[in-house]
């Protein structure tokens, strides 16, 4: 890059704006890496020359808030070049590009290359960005739309004002996701726009993508693509990375990650000590990487303190993994294992692979293994059919499980899937009042859970809020069993502390550092 230090404006700056899921805020982190490494510098929407929206497209209300950010950077930031991608991109970029303000469609399909279209794109922002990519050649046969190329050269075409062409026309770079192999993965942080590298703390590395599966309401798999793995090397460097730089828990996600090692062709020798199997038993060294081997490999290749797994389906809950996850203090006291639906009937529509009696095991061996893990669901609420009968089966399991919390959604249909055009779609007014009943049996649940730990102790991790009360200065905390907690006191972020659990109040835990023995 070749610019004049003593210009500020002359350092061109983006700003990437992340919704939905963990795997988007992910994608959303090698954005930034992606712009970063090119020469660009970080900036507040409303000042940023490229504004960046990666977006989600799980329910309608997700394409609705993309909608209204792209009309709010629109009014906050005129000449912002407003790059929409993500899943509502890869899903209907034509939609996209036909709002106003739009610059730019890309889909996940090219995300890897997103800076680069973008830059090239937009070349007649008056720059000298000083690098060419080999990946630009390969872009070739990608069709390329003159975008804003009139307003460039200073006019706006009389045409351009016209009742049919107010808009100038977006560039689309959106193809075959099914053909896609790429994985984006930078880890995200809690607080990834602190000024402060202290304060960021809880890292989320995203090391799968794309799912197999076909749950009949699920947009994801088709603008997402096939699952797909990040090699073991590169995760084992991101994480000694993070370690090095003093971070001390680090959160691994996907979208179907319980997969992850499905795709890969064999498993990578450890470059150290393996930690051998629950059991005793050894492992073949010629087996093809499963999800329990690449958290042996993590915790036998690097000095990570804590691992915390993010969501896992129902049936890759082995008993290897509940007996690591048990045994190891190094793995966070976690489980989010995602039902849907308690029905029989129901889950066999969403084709589901598992049974409510599969589920309840699953569940109810984690809960004997780790007696004091947290334990949650997503649920879904107004699924098309659901009677009164099969919702109270969904109810039912609930109230007998042992969960800690849930996510609760109410039945958003996706055009295109097969659950959208399914007969006796429930009337909205009812699937939010079924929503409505779990979610006051989950916060019942939670607060059971949460004074379950009143007198007692709990190791957490101090991250980077302080906040005022009337009884003085509280750290918030999270604990290993993903409980909030506010520390009486000011405490340095990214820090392992044992808290005495004293009270619950306002949702979460309140307590102070443990004593130390005598």
């Amino acid at each position: 890059m070749r610019y004049d230090s003593s210009v500020q404006s002359s350092v061109q700056t983006f700003h990437v704006e992340n919704f939905g899921c963990r795997a988007t805020q992910a994608d959303g982190a090698a954005l930034e890496r992606q712009f970063e490494t090119r020469g660009l510098a970080r900036a507040p929407s409303a000042r940023a020359d490229f504004v960046i929206l990666n977006t989600c497209t799980v329910t309608n209300s997700a394409d609705q808030d993309a909608r209204a950010a792209i009309r709010r950077v629109q009014r906050q930031n005129p000449m912002a070049k407003i790059i929409v991608t993500g899943c509502y991109a890869q899903r209907a970029p034509e939609e996209i590009a036909a709002l106003p303000g739009v610059s730019c469609v890309i889909g996940n399909s090219h995300k890897d290359q997103l800076a680069e279209i973008a830059l090239q794109n937009f070349a007649d922002i008056p720059r000298d960005f000083g690098w060419r990519s080999a990946s630009s050649a390969a872009m070739s046969g990608i069709h390329f739309q003159p975008a804003l190329a009139a307003e460039a050269n200073g006019f706006i075409p009389v045409s351009n004002l016209t009742a049919g062409s107010r808009k100038p026309e977006a560039s689309l770079y959106v193809s075959d996701i099914f053909a896609h192999t790429e994985l984006l993965a930078a880890p995200v942080f809690e607080s990834a726009y602190s000024s402060h590298p202290d304060d960021r703390t809880r890292p989320n590395l995203k090391v799968q993508d794309g799912c197999d599966n076909r749950c009949s309401f699920c947009v994801i798999p088709s603008v997402r693509g096939h699952s797909r793995s990040l090699p073991l090397p590169q995760i084992i460097r991101e994480v000694n990375t993070l370690v090095a730089a003093g971070y001390r828990e680090l959160v691994i996600s996907g979208i179907n990650l319980g997969r992850w090692g499905r795709d890969l062709e064999s498993r990578h020798p450890a470059s150290g000590s393996r930690v051998p199997e629950a059991g005793g038993r050894k492992e073949a060294g010629d087996r093809k990487p499963n999800f329990v081997s690449l958290l042996r490999s993590i915790l036998a290749e690097t000095q990570l303190e804590k691992l915390r797994i993010s969501s896992v389906e129902p049936m890759d809950w082995s008993d290897q993994l509940i007996a690591l996850v048990a045994s190891s203090p190094r793995i966070a006291k976690h489980a989010h294992v995602p039902l849907q639906s308690g029905s029989d009937a129901v889950l066999r529509r969403m084709h589901r692979k598992y049974r409510p009696w599969h589920y309840r095991e699953k569940i109810e061996k984690i809960h004997a293994a780790i007696p004091t893990a947290a334990i949650g669901a997503d649920v879904m609420a107004g699924f098309p059919g659901e009677t009164d009968a099969e919702f109270e089966a969904t109810r039912r399991l609930i109230a007998d499980l042992p969960f800690t919390y849930l996510h609760v959604f109410t039945y958003s249909a996706r055009p295109g899937t097969p659950a959208a055009a399914m007969p006796n779609q429930v009337p909205v007014h009812i699937a939010r009042e079924r929503n409505k009943i779990l979610r006051h049996l989950a916060a019942e649940k939670k607060q059971a859970f949460m004074k379950s730990f009143l007198g007692k102790t709990l190791p957490a991790i101090t991250l980077n809020t302080i906040l005022n009360r009337p009884g003085g200065e509280f750290t918030e905390a999270l604990t290993d069993n993903y409980q909030k907690l506010f520390l009486k006191g000011r405490y340095e972020p990214n820090r392992w502390i044992t808290a005495q659990i004293e009270e619950m109040k306002e949702g979460a835990l309140r307590g102070n550092i443990a004593p130390l023995p005598e």
